[in-house]
């Protein structure tokens, strides 16, 4: 199969996880403390991720100080950015509890937190791509990273659209444009970059996970915590754990 196909189709279904989430979110009520804990399993998963499959390898391949460089304008680029959303209604769109503001209490937030959404899995699409470049192959830790953390992400923000009174149209129509745009993405993160300086490839991957690491801070952790329990930081070790076996065994 030819790698930019590779890219589209692994970064889809990378994707389509979030609406795998919406849709169990939306069928049943899930227990706000199993909503927590998935959470916390997901953001383990993503911390271990970034830090053995991006920051190192980008800094392997690339140097340090491209790497370094990237992730912090990844990290400033995705704060400002979500600084901007938060003031149109967007701030708690990963929240599963009564804390989304409905289009009433808030005109416009629909929009604001679609963009929010789009803002959180654009960067976990691109390093897909970018492992193609760099690889040759996409990294099972990595791609197994996203999907699991997609899924807690789509569940918990769509219980939280539910109880702000959003349709399943709007719900379905949020993720699942969602998942086809991190196809996308993934696929133009391969395709722009092919050939590249090694230093540059560092430099957009470094990107991607100082954005997706302001995110899991901005976002995931305080849904984590939201139900916060004696097993939230037992749970949050085992996601990490398993993304780490995962890279080894992939190694």
């Amino acid at each position: 199969m030819p790698l930019w196909l590779q890219a589209l189709m692994w970064g889809t279904i990378a994707g389509g996880a979030l609406v795998l989430g919406s849709a169990l979110s939306w069928k049943w009520t899930i227990p706000p403390k199993v909503v927590s804990s998935i959470m916390s399993f997901g953001a383990g998963v993503l911390i271990s991720a970034l830090s053995f499959d991006l920051v190192a390898e980008a800094a392997d391949g690339g140097g340090l100080w491209p790497t370094a460089a990237g992730f912090l304008a990844g990290a400033l680029i995705y704060v400002a950015a979500n600084a901007l959303l938060e003031r149109h209604g967007a701030k708690h769109r990963k929240r599963s509890g009564g804390k989304q503001p409905s289009e009433e209490q808030h005109p416009g937030s629909g929009t604001a937190i679609a963009i929010g959404a789009l803002l959180d899995g654009i960067p976990e699409s691109v390093v897909l791509g970018l492992g193609l470049v760099s690889g040759g192959a996409v990294s099972p830790a990595m791609l197994a990273a996203v999907f699991i953390s997609n899924v807690p992400e789509g569940l918990s923000s769509t219980a939280g659209m539910k109880k702000a009174g959003r349709s399943a149209g709007y719900v379905f129509g949020v993720w699942g444009g969602i998942a086809v745009i991190s196809g996308i993405s993934a696929l133009v993160g391969y395709a722009a970059l092919q050939n590249s300086p090694a230093e540059l490839v560092a430099f957009i991957t470094a990107v991607a996970a100082g954005a997706i690491l302001a995110m899991l801070a901005d976002t995931m952790i305080p849904e984590a915590f939201e139900q916060h329990h004696l097993l939230t930081g037992l749970i949050a070790s085992l996601g990490f754990l398993t993304a780490f076996t995962i890279s080894n065994l992939g190694g």
